[in-house]
């Protein structure tokens, strides 16, 4: 179980306000398998109840990991006049053992939940990983002991996921590639979910480095909350390789400080203010993020 610092949610946020009645899942009955996954999830994280995840309101299932685990997702729509809206797609829980990257795309799901106005378009996918997170020892890899942010497409100048892992890496379980790129199914959903969407921006949360790193030309933020940036460079088939050099999408990851131990209330909120007002400031005149206009 999970040690968690703050209880209380998030408020006074620079972000939007008065959230659509279709996001508001008014009346609307979750799934079954929403409320098995959730039940779990409740039970495995003291800072994420049952009810909390229930609260999500989340899509229609149709992504599941190889234990057949639901990959829970929330698109959040931008409104319909807003056609250039800046399109983010957020992933949490990629790593199942690191318990904060789960909690706290909650809370920020949760957040925007209550704020959003649909100036941008926002994709969340929170747990990416639940085989890592819901077995007993919660684990960094999936249920085929594959390292998910190492079984993406590397880009073509990159060493071999499996080469770098046997070279670099000293064939360490815990960074295992898999057998060939996009072999899970956790890695086929995101592929799948880049290529509808086309994000402007990845953003992932990990723990526990404590830092702010990015992957990409358009200028990132020097901080988010307590978390500064520190430009780590990328592995062959982790995601930042994948979706910048790949796919030409910047990637933000955000660096928890700790995997077991939430931060602080006030550094919640303060990470969320500023990656809104980062987006805001890359945003132009006609609403489209400058990302579109980058090349690597």
């Amino acid at each position: 179980m999970v040690t968690t610092v703050c209880q209380a949610e998030p408020a006074d946020l620079l972000s939007d306000y008065d959230i659509a009645e279709s996001d508001k899942g008014i009346n609307a009955l979750p799934h079954k398998q929403i409320v098995d996954i959730c039940n779990r999830i409740g039970k495995k994280l003291s800072s994420v109840s049952k009810q909390d995840c229930l609260d999500g309101n989340f899509d229609s299932p149709r992504f599941y990991s190889n234990r057949n685990n639901l990959i829970l997702e929330k698109h959040f729509h931008a409104r319909p006049d807003l056609h250039n809206a800046p399109r983010i797609l957020f992933l949490g829980g990629i790593h199942g053992d690191e318990y904060s990257s789960v909690s706290v795309s909650f809370k920020w799901l949760k957040t925007l939940q209550e704020n959003h106005s649909g100036i941008f378009d926002w994709h969340f996918m929170p747990l990416t990983n639940p085989d890592g997170l819901l077995q007993k020892k919660s684990s960094r890899v999936n249920a085929n002991k594959v390292d998910l942010n190492r079984n993406f497409i590397p880009a073509e100048t990159a060493i071999n996921p499996i080469k770098h892992w046997q070279t670099y890496a000293k064939k360490r379980a815990r960074y295992y590639p898999g057998t060939s790129p996009l072999s899970e199914p956790e890695t086929q959903a995101i592929h799948q979910l880049i290529e509808e969407i086309k994000p402007d921006v990845i953003v992932s949360v990990h723990a526990p480095h404590g830092i702010l790193d990015y992957d990409g030309t358009i200028t990132p933020p020097k901080k988010l909350g307590p978390l500064r940036l520190k430009q780590l460079g990328t592995y062959p088939g982790s995601l930042g390789n994948y979706g910048w050099f790949v796919k030409q999408i910047p990637v933000m990851t955000i660096e928890l400080k700790h995997a077991g131990i939430m931060p602080k209330r006030k550094d919640i909120d303060r990470m969320w203010t500023d990656l809104i007002h980062w987006v805001k400031l890359r945003t132009d005149g006609d609403g489209t993020l400058l990302a579109r206009k980058s090349t690597p």
